[in-house]
């Protein structure tokens, strides 16, 4: 898939996406103050099918690879971050709902809203759970259920247990959001509308079929049998690239700003009345563009490694992963560091409430620090196996 354009399937959702802008830029200060996205912005999000592009064709799904959700979450970044933020959560959802099993599939999208079914997702196991006939009960509490609002089902972390109550594993168990509490604790500096508010289920039983075990999901072993090659990709890989297309549409939608704003905003206590004149201006816009072009480039590079591997039948070994991890990971600080540095090419005007510049600043502050693509971590990981330690990789970093 080295360079393939984007299907047209794909591509028309990306177009509609882009005609939306406005009017997400525009709503993104009052759905920051509320908390929570406009419905009317979430659904007209919704119409395009950007929240369906990883469901199986089988459902009406569009099986989509790594550098389509990019492009989806993408687009839809560069008009409000914490939208693409939950695109990237409800999406993840959607994939792994598709690795699972067919009645489990049956059960989210074989209904009246098909694949309008949406379904968010918590890896932590925050929980506890007991085996019983025909399944388990689980009970716990689950912070950061981003999209959760917005569900009709949650994945969430569960540990999974013999009939002794031993643990033997940690799986996802599907859970309708109709059986879930919520404690709605989301005060937070950035990405406040994504609501990711703390999820509870109280004895609430879950069927087989509806749990999905992760050590052998983390080694590529499905329990779906789709030919999609998507469904056959590298597990926790694919979960955290769905991530990064957020943070480049981020990075776009704060380039963009500073540039529409340079020919109109002087340099205050300077002789320039305009900051598109100033040549220490235009290098900090320069290095900025390079920086998100390189970033861009590494996503590509990283999802087509991806998807060559699934073409070839093969599943990458620990290292490799852990690589995955680290670019991942760069990709995100680097654009975290571009868009702080745009904060101050731009000035102080940014900081203001009805910037959108100060909102981006912050909804991706906050999205740079989520665990799954915490560059330190990756960096150290990844120096161990450069170095053959491989064994002190997987105590930084045990699920990749």
């Amino acid at each position: 898939m080295a360079n393939a354009p984007l299907r047209p399937e794909i591509a028309a959702i990306v177009d509609q996406l882009d005609e939306l802008r406005p009017t997400l830029i525009t709503g993104g200060r009052d759905a920051d103050l509320a908390r929570r996205i406009p419905q009317e912005n979430f659904d007209a999000v919704a119409a395009t099918g950007a929240f369906s592009i990883s469901a199986p064709p089988a459902f009406g799904g569009l099986a989509a690879n790594t550098a389509e959700c990019h492009a989806v979450a993408r687009a839809i970044g560069r008009g409000d971050g914490s939208i693409a933020w939950v695109h990237g959560i409800l999406d993840s959802g959607a994939w792994v709902v598709s690795l699972m099993d067919e009645q489990a599939q049956r059960d989210v999208w074989g209904t009246d809203k098909g694949v309008n079914s949406f379904i968010s997702i918590v890896l932590a196991t925050t929980s506890d759970s007991e085996r019983v006939e025909g399944g388990y009960r689980v009970t716990g509490k689950w912070g950061y259920g981003t999209g959760s609002t917005h569900a009709d089902w949650s994945l969430l972390g569960v540990p999974l247990k013999n009939d002794a109550g031993e643990v033997v594993d940690a799986g996802l168990a599907l859970i309708p959001t109709s059986e879930l509490g919520v404690e709605d604790n989301w005060y937070v500096a950035g990405m406040k509308s994504t609501a990711s508010v703390m999820q509870i289920a109280e004895d609430v039983f879950v069927p087989e079929h509806r749990i999905f075990p992760l050590t052998a999901a983390v080694e590529g072993d499905y329990l779906s049998d789709y030919d999609d090659l998507t469904y056959q990709t590298v597990f926790v890989p694919s979960l955290f690239m769905k991530l990064i297309g957020p943070h480049l549409g981020m990075g776009r939608a704060a380039l963009d700003y500073v540039i529409s704003k340079a020919d109109s905003k002087a340099i205050a206590y300077t002789g320039y009345a305009k900051q598109s004149d100033s040549a220490v201006f235009q290098s900090a816009i320069a290095k900025a563009s390079v920086q998100l072009n390189a970033t861009e480039l590494v996503a590509r590079d990283i999802a087509e490694r991806i998807f060559a591997d699934a073409e070839r039948g093969e599943y990458a070994p620990y290292a490799e992963r852990i690589e995955m991890r680290a670019k991942a990971g760069w990709v995100v600080e680097t654009i975290t560091t571009m868009i702080h540095d745009l904060m101050t090419a731009h000035g102080s005007a940014g900081f203001a409430e009805s910037a959108s510049l100060q909102r981006v600043w912050r909804d991706q502050a906050t999205a740079s620090r989520h665990g799954h693509t915490l560059s330190a971590s990756g960096f150290e990981a990844y120096g161990k196996v450069l170095f053959g330690r491989e064994d002190d990789a997987r105590f930084v970093l045990p699920i990749v």
